[in-house]
């Protein structure tokens, strides 16, 4: 039996309009497989503050859910709201939740909660937002999404084999049983995409029965959908190797939807799909990948 993957990154972020008002949150959940969770919601009538906190939230219950004890890291674009967790709290508590000008804390609720749920098993780390970081960019798709009223497709994890319970996107709890997930809840109304983790060891796809089980969940549309998605992407990647162009680790990352460290784990030269990738060289603090159609040139797949 497989041991569940490990979680190592969670990023989180908040958006909301007009503030107070329609907003959004989004959490994406990188794991040790190259496998990602993603969760997010929207609230009617809100501020930016409570979406980050609300993504927080959910980013903690479902690491406390998980049962992991080893550490991960929380990225968030939110100073206010590492200040709050990692500072301010303390004193807040000590001070019957007033701020030094005698006035109470806002989001005091919130807090509670956040405070409640953090240990010294989360190293909280701040990330510039909008500064191409694909977890961070991919929370703030999420969040703007359902802050505008739209419900975006959310990768969730299926290749569990524990009998774990993890928390859906709405904080529920999804029975997790032999590669299954089960939840008694209609997750915002749509049929969420669900997408097996990737693998290093050849091509970083799912399987053929995987693969196969995901369409047959999904609604004639959303395949129709998907297949154009990824027509858009094939297309995309051929014609960075048409005209030779280099391309870092997050963005051929963001071409593969994979986090960074599933491209650069994979060595000098592999395979993905029909392109040969290779590690041309180091700019910086970037690595630069080239792209090149390996069914033209007859290569054979590691």
């Amino acid at each position: 039996m497989s041991t569940q993957p490990i979680i190592e990154s969670i990023y989180t972020d908040g958006a909301c309009t007009g503030n107070p008002g329609p907003g959004g949150w989004g959490v994406v959940v990188y794991f040790n497989d190259g496998s990602v969770h993603e969760m997010g919601d929207a609230a009617s009538h809100t501020t930016n503050n409570k979406m980050e906190m609300q993504a927080a939230i959910a980013a903690l219950q479902f690491l406390q859910a998980s049962g992991q004890t080893q550490p991960i890291t929380l990225y968030t674009d939110s100073e206010y709201l590492i200040n709050c967790v990692t500072k301010w709290v303390k004193g807040w508590k000590r001070k019957g939740w007033k701020k030094a000008d005698g006035n109470p804390v806002q989001n005091q609720d919130l807090l509670e909660t956040l405070d409640g749920l953090n240990t010294k098993q989360v190293n909280w780390h701040h990330v510039r937002g909008h500064s191409g970081n694909v977890g961070n960019e991919r929370c703030d798709v999420i969040a703007r999404s359902f802050a505008s009223g739209k419900t975006p497709s959310l990768k969730r994890l299926l290749t569990d084999h524990t009998h774990k319970s993890l928390p859906d996107n709405n904080g529920n709890i999804v029975s997790k049983v032999h590669n299954h997930v089960t939840t008694s809840t209609i997750v915002h109304k749509t049929i969420q995409e669900i997408e097996p983790s990737a693998t290093y060891t050849t091509t970083m796809e799912p399987s053929t029965a995987q693969a196969a089980a995901t369409v047959e969940e999904q609604l004639p549309e959303q395949r129709v959908e998907q297949l154009r998605n990824l027509v858009e992407t094939l297309r995309i990647a051929d014609e960075i190797a048409a005209k030779g162009y280099l391309i870092t680790s997050s963005e051929l990352a963001y071409l593969m939807d994979v986090h960074a460290s599933a491209v650069t784990s994979r060595g000098d030269q592999w395979r993905w799909r029909n392109w040969i990738v290779s590690r041309v060289r180091r700019e910086g603090n970037q690595i630069l990948w080239e792209l090149e159609r390996g069914d033209r040139l007859g290569g054979e797949e590691e």
